[in-house]
């Protein structure tokens, strides 16, 4: 069984955010306090993880004001979530990685243990979140959430040669190892736990959505 203090979480915060107007995502509010906050919040309710990080490029010292290590990409240019992987598995002190967007507040709370779970029943190197989705049928099939994982922290050396080579899809890179796609559709699940909020509207959203 995988200790919680085995685990790192990794909040992803270090986007460009051009949908919100160029903003910095994980400083805007929600709900009263900035997303990044809340996800911290979040993280720390649910008891899966033993540390955190933050992966902001921008506002480095208000991020640093949240009590958290902050790390910054290596990959220049805003490079996207696997800059910030790395990042995170760079600096990570734990056999594993937890990676949480700051842009979707309504995660599951019981996201680490979960994934935890299939990563050791499967022996697998990643586990990544799939959660139903809604197409243009109205159907709601399973898609990945691809920066929801749990990895190995010694995949580190095999995305520094990915993104050496100019490797920038989480689906390319994860799909180069065993990878388990853990369900988030079960009873009692919320079908908007991992609704993302890109645009100023989406955020006002989500924030209906709330209890």
């Amino acid at each position: 069984m995988i200790d919680a203090s085995d685990i790192t979480a990794l909040i992803l915060a270090g986007g460009r955010g051009m949908r919100m107007g160029g903003v910095d995502k994980g400083l805007l509010s929600f709900n009263g306090v900035p997303l990044v906050q809340h996800t911290l919040q979040r993280l720390q309710s649910c008891g899966g993880v033993g540390h955190m990080l933050i992966n902001a490029n921008r506002h480095l010292n208000t991020y640093a004001a949240f009590g958290v290590p902050v790390v910054s990409d290596d990959l220049a240019n805003f490079a996207g979530p696997l800059a910030g992987f790395l990042a995170g598995l760079t600096h990570c002190t734990t056999p594993y990685l937890l990676t949480v967007p700051c842009d979707t507040p309504m995660f599951p709370l019981d996201l680490a243990s979960r994934l935890a779970a299939a990563l050791e029943t499967h022996q697998a190197d990643i586990a990544m979140a799939s959660a139903p989705v809604a197409d243009d049928n109205g159907q709601q099939p399973l898609r990945p959430q691809p920066v929801f994982c749990l990895l190995r922290a010694e995949l580190r050396n095999s995305l520094t040669h990915f993104t050496q080579a100019g490797g920038r899809k989480v689906g390319a890179w994860t799909g180069q190892h065993h990878t388990v796609l853990v369900p988030f559709d079960q009873a009692g699940d919320d079908p908007q736990a991992f609704f993302n909020a890109n645009t100023p509207t989406e955020l006002q959203q989500a924030e209906r959505h709330t209890p």
